[in-house]
């Protein structure tokens, strides 16, 4: 089995590394990633400007680093540098958390959804970094996930959006499978000066809050168990769809 492994990181990002680390143990994986840090770029794609690819080592394994976006990522693999179709896409481990509402923003997130949309069994791995940092626990829990997916597959336009606390082996209470949850990000922006006096704003954010939300993965998640939320490709609200064709709703024109 191939795995294409990609991220939002970059291709030196210590996280992708130790996701290649427990995959090659089980499969074999072709590395393409961006030759930098793509964060928060969700699924985008480059069209205003060319592509470049290089050969890089990657801890003596080779990778390919790519100067677009993680999707891009995905797209330039399938169609210009693996010889074979991958029998999986994982883009990860990030640098922190992808729960809720993230999967909107996030560039991991953004390449799991391009390889489930090319027709891929595809999941998107993350880690609630704190000062731990235990990217080993996160990659073990992915490699779990992708031997679950391999054994049972996945619904057509459909991917699994793992997310893992950043904690010691022993304190993981387990992997569950959960809801997205739906409360929004809190956008602040932080008004601050330049060196030259220009006044300028940072958008940080704050997360959201779960206590209603029980079965959600963001509230799962800071209770130290591993989440795993499956993903639709198709954003269609199909039952107020039907609901607007039952009615006969129609534009006047």
């Amino acid at each position: 089995m191939l795995i294409l492994l990609t991220n939002d990181d970059g291709v030196y990002a210590p996280g992708i590394y130790a996701m290649y680390k427990g995959l090659k143990k089980v499969w074999d994986v072709a590395v393409v990633a961006p030759d930098g840090e793509r964060s928060s770029i969700s699924q985008a794609i480059t069209l205003s400007h060319p592509i470049y690819h290089r050969t890089v080592l990657f801890n003596k394994a080779r990778a390919h680093a790519v100067s677009g976006t993680p999707a891009d990522c995905v797209k330039f693999g399938l169609s210009v540098l693996l010889q074979k179709r991958p029998d999986m896409v994982i883009s990860g481990i990030n640098n922190g958390s992808n729960d809720g509402c993230s999967v909107f923003y996030s560039g991991t997130v953004g390449a799991a959804r391009e390889g489930s949309l090319a027709g891929i069994p595809s999941l998107a791995v993350s880690l609630d970094c704190g000062k731990r940092a235990n990217y080993e626990l996160a990659a073990k829990v992915g490699v779990r996930v992708a031997r679950w997916v391999a054994a049972n597959g996945l619904p057509a336009g459909t991917f699994l959006n793992v997310n893992v606390p950043d904690v010691a082996d022993g304190e993981l209470k387990g992997i569950v499978f959960a809801e997205q949850c739906r409360v929004p990000i809190h956008g602040e922006f932080r008004r601050r000066h330049d060196p030259a006096g220009r006044v300028y704003y940072w958008m940080t954010g704050r997360p959201p809050a779960t206590k209603n939300e029980a079965t959600s993965d963001s509230y799962l998640l800071k209770r130290n168990f591993a989440v795993v939320a499956p993903i639709r490709c198709n954003q269609t609200d199909k039952d107020f769809l039907q609901q607007l064709r039952l009615k006969g709703e129609k534009f006047k024109w």
